[in-house]
C-alpha cells in the first residue's frame, strides 16, 4: 500500500473503531515522548478530527528527549484545532514511589515503573475526558522482540501502528511531514537517566531486527530469537490454571 493511502487507512481505522464502540469515546489520549512512534501516532489521531489529548510526562527526562516532545506538541497544536496538549510533571510522583520502595530498589524495575506511572496517568486523563488510551508500539516492538513494559506502554486500548515496522513508521512520519529532527533522532524508550538508545539495549538496529523477523537466514536471526524468547511472556496470553471439570 502506498504511504499516503496507509495514512488514510490508519486514520479511518481509528475513526471507525471509535464510532463502533457501544459507548462512543469523546477523545483519544496519547503520551508523546519526542520519538517517531508517538509522533506519528498522535498525528494520525489528530487527523481523525476527534478531540486528541496529548501528554508529555517527563520523569527525570534527558533534556533533549523532552525538548523533542515539547516541539512536537507545539507542532500539533499549530496544525490541528482538535488537539489539547498538556505537560504533566511526574518527577515528584516517581521520587515518592522510589522512596517508599527503597527496600526493593532495582534499576530495571524502576525503569519499568516510569512507564507504568505514565500509563496510570494516561488512563486517569482518559477517564476525565471520556476517552481511550492510544498505544504507540510498532510491529517490531509489540510482536517481534517484545520491547515494551508489560502494563506500562503495553497497557493501551488500541494500537494503530502495531502492524507497521519501524521503517514503515519512519515513512509515515515523512509523509505527514513530522519534524525532521524527530525522524532523524536515535530511537529511545526514554526510561533511563543516561538516555540509552534502543539499539544500545537491543544490540541490533531496527533494520536488522526487521530482516531477522522475516528472513530465517538472516545473520541476526539467532540474536533476534534470543530477545524474542526472553519477552514472549509479554506477547502471549496470561497463563491460567484450568481446573478439570
Amino acid at each position: 500500500m502506498e504511504v499516503s493511502k496507509k495514512v488514510v487507512f490508519i486514520k479511518d481505522w481509528i475513526l471507525n473503531y471509535v464510532n463502533s464502540m457501544p459507548k462512543k469515546a469523546q477523545s483519544l489520549v496519547i503520551g508523546i515522548s519526542g520519538g517517531i512512534d508517538s509522533s506519528v501516532t498522535s498525528t494520525l489521531c489528530a487527523l481523525t478530527g476527534i478531540k486528541t489529548v496529548v501528554l508529555t510526562m517527563p520523569i527525570k527526562q534527558v533534556s533533549y528527549q523532552h525538548d523533542l516532545s515539547l516541539k512536537h506538541k507545539e507542532w500539533l497544536k499549530k496544525k490541528f484545532k482538535n488537539v489539547e496538549p498538556y505537560t504533566i510533571e511526574l518527577d515528584e510522583v516517581f521520587k515518592s514511589f522510589q522512596s517508599k520502595l527503597s527496600k526493593f530498589d532495582n534499576e530495571h524495575g524502576m525503569a519499568n515503573s516510569r512507564a507504568r506511572i505514565r500509563m496510570t496517568t494516561l488512563y486517569q486523563v482518559a477517564a476525565a475526558n471520556n476517552g481511550i488510551v492510544v498505544g504507540t508500539g510498532n510491529k517490531v516492538e509489540d510482536f517481534g522482540v517484545g520491547f515494551y513494559t508489560k502494563y506500562g506502554d503495553g497497557g493501551v486500548d488500541i494500537s494503530p501502528i502495531a502492524d507497521c515496522t519501524k521503517t514503515e513508521v519512519w515513512e509515515l512520519g515523512k509523509e505527514m511531514k513530522i519534524l525532521d529532527e524527530i525522524i532523524k533522532a536515535q530511537p529511545t524508550d526514554g526510561l533511563w537517566d543516561d538516555g540509552r538508545t534502543d539499539v544500545g539495549q537491543l544490540g541490533l538496529t531496527y533494520q536488522e531486527l526487521e530482516d531477522a523477523m522475516t528472513n530465517s537466514k538472516s545473520p541476526h536471526r539467532s540474536k533476534y530469537l534470543e530477545k524474542r524468547k526472553l519477552n514472549l511472556h509479554k506477547m502471549e496470553a496470561i497463563p491460567v490454571c484450568k481446573i478439570p471439570k
